[in-house]
C-alpha cells in the first residue's frame, strides 16, 4: 500500500493565503514547485487544484481543495470515487493546533481533533482510516495569546513561528517519496526523530 493522493488543506483566496490555517496548502504548494514539469490547475469537477506527477517512481496525484475548510471532503472525496483511490491511500496535509510550531508528525487514522477539514474528509470518505501529516502550529494558550482558536487558525504565524513552520514543512517534503513509496515506518521514524 502506498500513497496516491496528497492533500494540503486550507482556504482558497489571497486574504487566507499566509494564515495558519493554510499549512496544508503550504507543503503542497512546496511539493509541486519542486518536481519538474509539475503544475497545480484548476479543476472544476473536483472544486480543487490538482496536478498529477510521480513521486517515488509512483504516479500521485495532488489536491488542494477550493471549498473553504469545512468542506474539503467534497474535493476529496470526488477525486477518490473517480481514480477509485482508498483510504489509506490518502494522505492529508494538515495544520495542527496540538503540537507547537516547528513540530510535525505523521498518523493513520484517529479523530478530527476539531479540525473541520478533518471532519468533512472523514464524513466523505466514511471512515477515519487515512493518513494525515500534522504541522504544527501552536495553541493560542500554549503561546501565551489571549485569542480565540477560529481567530487563531485564520491569522498569519509570528514571525519566529513562521520560520519553525517552513522549518517543519521542509522535514515533511524530506519523508514524501518514502511515503508515496509505501515505507511509512521509516518515513515515520525519519520525520519523528529528525532534527531541524
Amino acid at each position: 500500500m502506498h500513497i496516491r493522493l496528497i492533500v494540503g488543506l486550507g482556504n482558497p483566496g489571497p486574504e487566507y493565503e499566509q494564515t495558519r490555517h493554510n499549512a496544508g496548502f503550504w507543503l503542497v504548494d512546496n511539493l509541486a514547485n519542486s518536481l519538474p514539469g509539475c503544475h497545480l490547475q484548476r479543476e472544476s469537477r473536483f472544486q480543487a487544484m490538482v496536478a498529477k506527477t510521480s513521486i517515488g517512481g509512483k504516479d500521485v496525484w495532488l489536491l488542494e481543495p477550493l471549498t473553504f475548510m469545512n468542506r474539503s471532503g467534497q474535493s476529496v472525496g470526488a477525486l477518490a470515487r473517480f481514480f477509485k483511490v482508498a483510504p489509506e491511500e490518502i494522505l492529508v496535509v494538515h495544520d495542527e493546533l496540538d503540537l507547537p510550531p516547528g513540530a510535525a508528525k505523521l498518523k493513520r487514522g484517529g479523530s478530527s481533533g476539531g479540525h473541520n477539514g478533518l471532519k468533512d474528509i472523514t464524513s466523505a470518505l466514511g471512515t477515519q482510516d487515512y493518513w494525515r501529516l500534522r504541522l504544527g502550529i501552536g495553541h493560542p494558550r500554549t503561546l501565551g495569546l489571549q485569542q480565540a482558536v477560529a481567530d487563531f487558525v485564520l491569522h498569519r504565524p509570528r514571525r519566529e513561528e513562521q520560520t519553525l513552520i517552513e522549518e517543519a514543512i521542509d522535514k515533511a517534503l524530506r519523508i514524501i517519496p518514502m511515503v508515496c513509496e509505501g515505507k511509512m515506518n521509516a518515513a515515520t521514524m525519519q520525520l519523528h526523530t529528525d532534527a531541524p
